[in-house]
């Protein structure tokens, strides 16, 4: 599935993502990758004045999902079986970008990792793995 694909298939079986305004990004998708950006909004912030950790893991979960499903098309029930973060730093009051890798796409099991960096940073503010259930007869 191409970017503006992905757009439409999320505005329409995932609406409640833009809840309070659009804040979650497609910048692109290639084989077995996908790069998306979550915009900085205080609603993302916890006590401390940080990105909360719940923003980090919506975030990455979606780029696994977004990186599987242009992989194989519009299918709503592949879904999260497990997901694990490692928090490495403190993100900045920014843009969080996330760089999903998918490292297995079978047929039923994806499994993939997610790089998240501050906007404009090098250094790993997360790092989550993850594996997702498709449904048999996508």
């Amino acid at each position: 599935m191409s970017v503006s694909e992905l757009e439409a298939f999320l505005d329409k079986v995932f609406p409640q993502i833009h809840y309070g305004g659009r804040t979650y990004f497609i910048e692109e998708v290639g084989p077995l990758t996908a790069r998306m950006r979550c915009d900085y909004h205080e609603r993302h912030l916890r006590p401390g004045g940080t990105i909360s950790g719940p923003t980090m893991m919506a975030l990455a979960d979606l780029a696994l999902y977004v990186a599987i499903l242009a992989q194989i098309g519009p299918v709503e029930l592949a879904v999260t079986t497990s997901l694990n973060y490692n928090f490495l730093r403190k993100p900045g009051q920014c843009a969080l970008i996330a760089e999903a890798r998918l490292l297995k796409l079978g047929k039923r099991l994806a499994v993939g990792e997610v790089l998240l960096t501050s906007q404009g940073e090098s250094d790993l503010v997360c790092h989550a793995t993850g594996t997702y259930s498709i449904p048999a007869g996508r």
